[in-house]
Order: structure tokens, then C-alpha cells, then sequence
């Protein structure tokens, strides 16, 4: 049996692997790093709706890849969820959140030409 992390990992590794080869590449490996900073200064309600509403192309893509490796259906189901949720499940989503992030972290800075 795979625990949580390793599924998110292995999709992770897919999207990553898949995005490393088009447009924007370094965009969407730049938000891949920052993002688990700006969860982490902002609060993952904000650096939600941060990227959904001034992210570029790059930067939203991450975001939707982020929230569908979750489970969610999209990014803006994502956000409804962090908007939603009571302390200790806003709590439980930000360690997971912040958990999925660093596997896209990792894998882009692999996967990732600069």
C-alpha cells in the first residue's frame, strides 16, 4: 500500500515532467519554488487567491496541477475548500497543501531546465 506522499509524489513527478517541455517552463518552475514560501508569509487562503487572480499562464498551472494532485477538480474548488474550512481543517489542508508543493518544488528544480 502507498501512503498519501508517495501518490502525490508520483503525480507530481507526471505534471512536472509533463510542463518541463512546453512554454513557460520556467515560469512554472519558478512558482513551484516560491510557492511554499508564499503559503507559508501569506497564509494559504491568500497565496490561493493570489495565484488565481494575478497569476500568469505558468503560474495558474502549477496552481490547477497542485490542487488536481490533491484530489480537488480545479484550483478554484481548492480555493472554496481553503475559504471554507474551519481552523483545524484550514490547518490539516495547509500541511497538505505544503506537503504536495514541495514534491512539485523537488521535481522542478530536476525536471527543469533554467
Amino acid at each position: 500500500m502507498r501512503t498519501r506522499s508517495q501518490e502525490w509524489a508520483q503525480k507530481a513527478y507526471e505534471r512536472v515532467r509533463l510542463r518541463a517541455g512546453e512554454e513557460g517552463a520556467g515560469e512554472y518552475k519558478d512558482m513551484a519554488l516560491k510557492f511554499p514560501v508564499l503559503v507559508r508569509q501569506a497564509g494559504l487562503a491568500q497565496a490561493l487567491a493570489f495565484v488565481q487572480s494575478r497569476g500568469k499562464g505558468p503560474h495558474r498551472l502549477f496552481a490547477e496541477d497542485l490542487a488536481q494532485v490533491l484530489g480537488y477538480e480545479g484550483l478554484s474548488r481548492l480555493v472554496e475548500e481553503a475559504h471554507g474550512a474551519e481552523l483545524l481543517a484550514y490547518m490539516r489542508l495547509t500541511r497538505e497543501v505544503l506537503q504536495a508543493a514541495e514534491w512539485f518544488k523537488r521535481f522542478a528544480q530536476a525536471l527543469v531546465e533554467d
